[in-house]
């Protein structure tokens, strides 16, 4: 078995990832930075499949970590990508409500945009119709983001990956975290052993494990839900103009299906937030694991407490595995949109959703947490890819306390 050492073990090469690891060696130059990513080639899950959507900061209770790290991300990841010379459409987002009683909500989120320092504008249903006209608002107004942009995910993650090369940090690709000593800080990878100083659980789908791995005992575990897509055929004649999101139910961590209009100009409808049966099923029955019991035996449970809106959430996502619902509720969007106007496409991502054992709650906002000689991300959920400059450096923060320090010493 070869040998070999770092200062600092990253496991899990996505935009997280990558961006603590640039962070660490901005912070020590002279570190040796090893990056693992059991895929072949980084950024294959969540921040590959990312929407590219730069989210603006509006959603977020003020004082949590997303609300504290969205714009600024948003700003610093849109100046990246004008920097490198990579696409950007600053295109603007509209958030309409779809039924009447959503005015309440209208009003919440104008309020914490606000807070959030969000550029908002509130809009009338004339202005709407001259901006949009393909949409409705049931109340008559809505709300109007113009910084929000797109990106390219691909592209930034490509160009985040060479910067991360060309700083000296080692990426190992295609290979498993059999095991882990956290005692001897030492990680057994395929046929390596690697001894290190500290390590950075920024695995997504497998932080939960991968934690417990490190010797972290915590209370959180992955609840997988599914993403899954249609797009806007061109010859519909429908002209969308910017991305278009219903006013959410803010007691889920879910945004509702909306449109986004990629690089390249095709229009996407979506996400669902439809059970995953494993971390990686993306779709038919590959991908579901060994945790399918427990997934199926905790949505029953979920459904039957039906806190935080769970059960309205169930009752309206399931049906979405089916175009004819999926149709209907993105008519409530697009009123002219009729089911041959969709496409099939094979996008489609697994939200990293952590759920709390202790209190049966969908966890909302960013975790970050300390364990023996190691900093886990658990919980890297939208927008995890807009904010991920500012939050490699909360990160950061975490990693370079006094006592981790120490404790790396000892």
């Amino acid at each position: 078995m070869m040998a070999q050492g770092c200062d600092f073990l990253i496991v899990g090469a996505g935009i997280v990832g990558l961006t603590c690891a640039l962070e660490i060696r901005r912070r020590e130059p002279a570190s040796r930075i090893i990056v693992l990513e059991k895929e072949r080639s980084p950024g294959r899950h969540s921040s590959g499949r990312n929407s590219g959507v730069l989210h603006s900061g509006i959603y977020y209770p003020p004082g949590t970590l997303k609300a504290r790290v969205c714009g600024e991300g948003a700003r610093r990841m849109a100046q990246y990508c004008e920097d490198r010379g990579l696409p950007i459409n600053r295109i603007g987002k509209l958030l309409i409500p779809t039924r009447r009683k959503d005015g309440d909500q209208l009003n919440l989120l104008y309020l914490r945009g606000a807070e959030n320092d969000v550029e908002i504008e509130r809009i009338d249903a004339a202005a709407l119709a001259r901006m949009e006209p393909e949409t409705r608002s049931a109340t008559g107004e809505a709300l109007f983001v113009p910084t929000t942009a797109v990106v390219d995910s691909s592209a930034v993650l490509a160009s985040i990956v060479k910067d991360a090369t060309d700083a000296g940090i080692t990426m190992l690709c295609g290979g498993a975290l059999s095991h882990v000593d956290h005692i001897r800080r030492t990680a057994y990878w395929g046929g390596e052993r690697i001894a290190y100083g500290h390590a950075v659980n920024t695995s997504g789908l497998h932080a939960d494990s991968v934690a417990r791995q490190f010797g972290l005992h915590h209370d959180l575990r992955l609840l997988p839900f599914k993403g899954i897509y249609w797009k806007l055929a061109p010859e519909a004649g429908l002209k969308i103009n910017h991305l278009i999101y219903p006013v959410p139910d803010l007691r889920v961590p879910f945004l509702g299906i909306h449109t986004t209009t990629a690089i390249d100009g095709t229009v996407y409808l979506g996400p669902t937030s439809v059970p995953a049966f494993g971390r990686e099923h993306y779709a038919g029955v590959k991908g579901i694991d060994r945790d399918l019991p427990w997934i199926v035996g905790t949505l029953a449970s979920q459904f039957a407490a039906g806190r935080d809106g769970f059960r309205r959430l169930a009752l309206q996502e399931g049906p979405r595995y089916l175009k004819r619902n999926f149709v209907e509720a993105a008519r409530r969007l697009l009123p002219r949109l009729a089911s041959e106007h969709l496409r099939p496409t094979d996008k489609v991502g697994i939200r990293a959703q952590m759920l709390n054992l202790s209190t049966r709650q969908l966890v909302t906002d960013f975790v970050v947490r300390g364990g023996p000689s190691s900093t886990h991300v658990l919980n890297a959920i939208s927008p995890a890819f807009t904010s991920a400059f500012p939050l490699a450096e909360i990160i950061c923060d975490q990693i370079f306390q006094p006592e981790h320090l120490h404790a790396n010493q000892g």
